[in-house]
């Protein structure tokens, strides 16, 4: 077999991993395990300098690219059939700087890494809600957590990011330096370079936070979705509240009684004092009695993690999602009958409360649009790779899920796109922020070089 990494491997400290080598098939590997793509090299990147030789190399000749960082989007944008995958994975290196309060993070950490690291002085930044997730798509997109309603998205505490962008070049963007682009990277996605690093600002917090799910059958779905309607509008900032509804999940921490039912859940965490924030969740026990409370003070690295065993790498997973304003009567119907079709006992909804700090920003300040919806719900078909025959009703399930909520949709979050990325990217921003994107896409990549993702494509040409 041809090595078409021979010209790049002089110019390349990582390793080169092509389809005859040991190890290729784990290294093609995502995820997403319902993806399966063959890549003609994987440029596993040891620094800055690995990105740039890999980006010239990929555009001197001609060779159609992809970016890995966590690997963790639906969509398996991180690889490509025939393609060069430019694998950010080894770069993990970190830095606090625990007096500025800031961290420093590559472009292949994940959140356990900026967990870990910032929570060893005390500090933290929004992160995702799985710790495998990479920071570079989740940022990028916008970056959704527990902690947005006191901190906002993880792009409101981004300082600056050091980008290769399309042609091979370095450039750092701030707001002070390329403010353009920097603007576009929080929110545009992966469309306009390859951020090999990071730095956020960091907030204190923990290592103790009040934090934990309750759980009903799911017979009391309506009214709990209906009490969480009146609660988000007042709670403080503090309070971060995710529901779920699925069936519950045989773990240690859920009862066995309850393994395999039908529930719908709350997952709380409280960015303040415990007892502040048993006062501040008090309205959500006066409900029925949940038939799992595990709220309580925990370590917050470990509640980050909370979701790690329900998400593994490799089982399949297919979704698809909308923006939604406040969770109307109509809107809770078509939930709960959708979710209690639910055709895998590993699927779920999840069901993200928006507003807070992450709602008071400006809309043109980022990429981020609709920052004054209510909420934001994740379809989320996932399956057994042994179970592949089912794909098509788990995939349907999903997809009639979700053309019920159509008429209630204020537009989707960019992270959360899948297959139906090429058709509703556009409507992950608003006009005007549209017309902001094309343009900047024009200058930093009028090739579109950057196409493996949610797309933004360059500016029409006008003549």
């Amino acid at each position: 077999m041809t090595n078409i990494g021979t010209p790049l491997a002089p110019h390349f400290a990582g390793r080169l991993i092509q389809p005859d080598d040991a190890g290729y098939d784990a290294a093609r590997q995502i995820w997403n395990g319902h993806i399966q793509r063959y890549p003609a090299l994987i440029a596993r990147c040891s620094g800055v300098a690995d990105v740039i030789a890999a980006v010239r190399f990929c555009r001197e000749h001609d060779l159609p690219a992809s970016v890995r960082g966590g690997a963790h989007a639906v969509a398996g944008h991180a690889v490509r059939d025939g393609g060069v995958v430019i694998d950010l994975s080894p770069m993990t290196g970190t830095r606090v700087d625990p007096l500025a309060r800031t961290i420093q993070l590559e472009g292949g950490c994940t959140n356990a890494h900026l967990d870990r690291e910032s929570q060893a002085f005390g500090l933290a930044a929004t992160g995702g809600i799985v710790s495998h997730t990479g920071i570079g798509g989740l940022t990028l997109g916008g970056g959704l957590g527990h902690l947005m309603r006191k901190f906002g998205l993880a792009i409101d505490a981004l300082r600056s990011c050091d980008v290769v962008t399309a042609d091979g070049e370095f450039a750092v963007a701030s707001a002070h330096d390329n403010p353009e682009l920097f603007w576009g990277l929080r929110g545009g996605g992966g469309n306009f370079g390859i951020v090999t690093s990071f730095t956020f600002d960091l907030q204190p917090l923990g290592p103790t936070v009040l934090a934990g799910m309750l759980a009903w059958p799911m017979n009391d779905a309506v009214r709990v979705l209906r009490c969480l309607r009146e609660f988000i509008v007042t709670a403080p900032d503090e309070v971060g509240v995710m529901a779920n509804l699925r069936l519950a999940p045989p773990l240690p921490v859920v009862p066995e009684s309850l393994w395999g039912k039908p529930i719908v859940a709350l997952v709380a965490t409280y960015a303040g004092s415990a007892r502040e924030g048993h006062k501040a969740l008090a309205p959500l026990r006066e409900l029925p009695a949940p038939a799992l409370d595990t709220v309580q003070p925990k370590p917050y690295v470990a509640h980050q993690k909370m979701f790690d065993p329900l998400y593994p790498h490799g089982r399949h997973y297919y979704w698809k999602s909308h923006k939604l304003g406040p969770l109307s009567d109509e809107i809770i119907d078509v939930v709960v009958d959708h979710a209690a079709r639910v055709t895998s006992p590993l699927s779920a909804v999840p069901i993200f409360s928006l507003g807070g700090a992450m709602a008071r920003v400006p809309e043109d300040a980022t990429a981020f649009p609709y920052r004054d919806a209510s909420h934001d719900i994740n379809i989320v078909a996932s399956w057994l790779p042994s179970e592949a025959g089912d794909a098509d009703r788990h995939i349907e399930w999903v997809r009639e899920f979700f053309r019920a909520l159509e008429p209630y949709s204020r537009g989707v979050y960019v992270n959360f796109t899948s297959d139906d990325a090429s058709d509703r990217v556009q409507t992950a921003y608003s006009e005007s922020q549209w017309a902001r994107l094309t343009a900047l896409k024009s200058t930093y990549d009028p090739s579109n070089f950057f196409r493996m993702n949610a797309n933004i494509p360059p500016s029409p040409v006008t003549r």
